[in-house]
């Protein structure tokens, strides 16, 4: 438990982040519950042993976000993780005009959102010392997955932004973590009309994504057999990369 006797997570309220959230709520962390449905946080948090500091709010505003935090640290001093989870997923596609404002929500949730995740307690952070920024990607982000556009360039440039942001932090003792799930059983991969690999569920990601941050790890594929394939598919040619995904099945666009 050491470095994790508080913990602040956003997208708390349900799949993943709720399972998070259970887990280190179980190693007797004091947790910072973020989301948008105070009603699900609320009932969380009364679920929890020990319960937990909740804040609705929206990841992609900053204010509320830096005001949560503060709060957060009034409290319990400056955390030594802090998740940003919160993420959206949508089918897209271009050539549908109302589908550009989904695109926008989707890479302010999923990219700007963990930006303001992370913002109020890196100067706090640095000061002390020590502490994780953990963001949650996806191997979505290796390819343009069809019918994903959105999805998947929000996860492309949540990865390359936590890499970047482990650099700038290299020898403040403030480690970054990415963490790509592949396919998780949560209310998010529900409703997608295709086969899912590998897939498991939110209780065992939680455990494996704990595990893979106390072993010190600043990127982990969970589960690790969706790492071998998106890497491969990572090198694939385009042209083979094409004709394999052009008649894949497609996430349902947002009604």
């Amino acid at each position: 438990m050491s470095g994790t006797a508080a913990v602040f997570l956003t997208g708390a309220s349900s799949g993943i982040g709720e399972a998070l959230a259970r887990h280190y709520a179980a190693r007797g962390a004091k947790l910072g519950l973020v989301a948008r449905r105070a009603d699900l946080l609320e009932s969380l948090a009364a679920s929890l042993p020990g319960g937990a500091d909740t804040y609705a709010a929206d990841v992609r505003d900053l204010g509320a976000l830096q005001a949560a935090a503060a709060d957060f640290v009034a409290k319990h001093g400056v955390p030594g993780l802090v998740i940003a989870n919160a993420g959206v997923s949508h089918g897209t596609l271009t050539e549908f005009a109302g589908d550009a404002d989904v695109f926008r929500q989707i890479l302010e949730v999923n990219v700007v959102g963990m930006v303001n995740t992370f913002q109020p307690f890196v100067a706090a952070m640095r000061e002390a010392g020590r502490g994780t920024l953990a963001g949650v990607a996806s191997v979505a982000g290796y390819r343009g997955l069809p019918g994903a556009g959105a999805y998947s360039a929000s996860k492309a440039a949540a990865i390359r932004y936590l890499e970047s942001l482990r650099v700038e932090l290299r020898g403040t003792g403030v480690r970054v973590a990415t963490v790509c799930p592949g396919y998780i059983a949560t209310p998010m991969t529900a409703r997608n009309p295709y086969p899912m690999p590998f897939i498991i569920t939110a209780d065992d990601f939680a455990r494996r994504f704990a595990r893979a941050l106390d072993a010190g790890r600043d990127y982990a594929v969970i589960p690790w057999q969706m790492g071998i394939a998106a890497r491969l598919l990572a090198i694939l040619p385009n042209a083979a990369f094409d004709a394999a995904f052009a008649r894949a099945g497609r996430k349902p666009r947002k009604a």
